[in-house]
């Protein structure tokens, strides 16, 4: 590995944040998921978790629109929502939905510095009363238009870059993000040219945890 690699792999590293995630609920295009990948890696999000309990597994993103994201990033999918919000609570403190309802809050009212993972949900229905019903609770990005909706990808990158304003005010960014093993685990990936861990498959029920790198 030259110098150069391995400056561009550390520096990459060392922005990556491990108290942030990002969960798409049967979400149908993989353009949308793939577009939703190419934002965390942009603004450092290492783990994505995709939800997938009405519609088949994920085979594949969209190439084009992930512009190769997906190779970056830890992937865990599910097709059970107890086993893959099980998981979440080990390691994030509050889960929130993007959902229009009463007791929802702005995106802008929210503090997203703490370990947090961000739900959204199918591009027609939304998020699912089931994972209404598992998460902590819902906020909105604000929108004076008439039509009251953004694209999925749209809606997330919005957001992300929400949390990477709040995180990089309060120093985040100024250190490593990642648990000293996880950040030497995906050092060995990437400097052998893999560019990230391998996927990690998620379990079809509780019985069968998934495994994070």
């Amino acid at each position: 590995m030259t110098p150069e690699r391995e400056q561009r792999i550390t520096s990459v590293l060392d922005k990556r944040q491990d108290n942030i995630t990002i969960v798409l609920e049967n979400v149908f295009d993989p353009h949308n998921i793939s577009a939703v990948m190419r934002t965390c890696d942009a603004i450092g999000v290492q783990d994505i978790y995709v939800l997938n309990t009405r519609i088949p597994r994920h085979k594949k993103w969209g190439a084009k629109s992930s512009s190769s994201a997906a190779q970056w990033l830890t992937v865990h999918q599910y097709s059970d929502a107890h086993a893959c919000f099980a998981d979440l609570r080990k390691r994030f403190d509050h889960i929130f939905t993007t959902h229009l309802s009463s007791d929802a809050v702005s995106l802008y009212d929210m503090n997203l510095t703490g370990r947090v993972a961000l739900v959204f949900g199918n591009e027609h229905s939304g998020v699912s009363e089931e994972i209404l019903a598992l998460s902590d609770g819902n906020f909105i990005i604000p929108q004076v238009g008439i039509i009251k909706s953004l694209n999925i990808s749209v809606a997330c990158a919005v957001t992300l870059y929400e949390a990477f304003r709040q995180k990089n005010a309060a120093g985040q960014y100024g250190q490593p993000g990642l648990p000293p093993e996880r950040y030497d685990h995906l050092l060995k990936e990437w400097s052998r040219g893999q560019l990230s861990a391998p996927e990690t498959p998620g379990p079809v029920n509780p019985a069968s945890p998934g495994q994070t790198p």
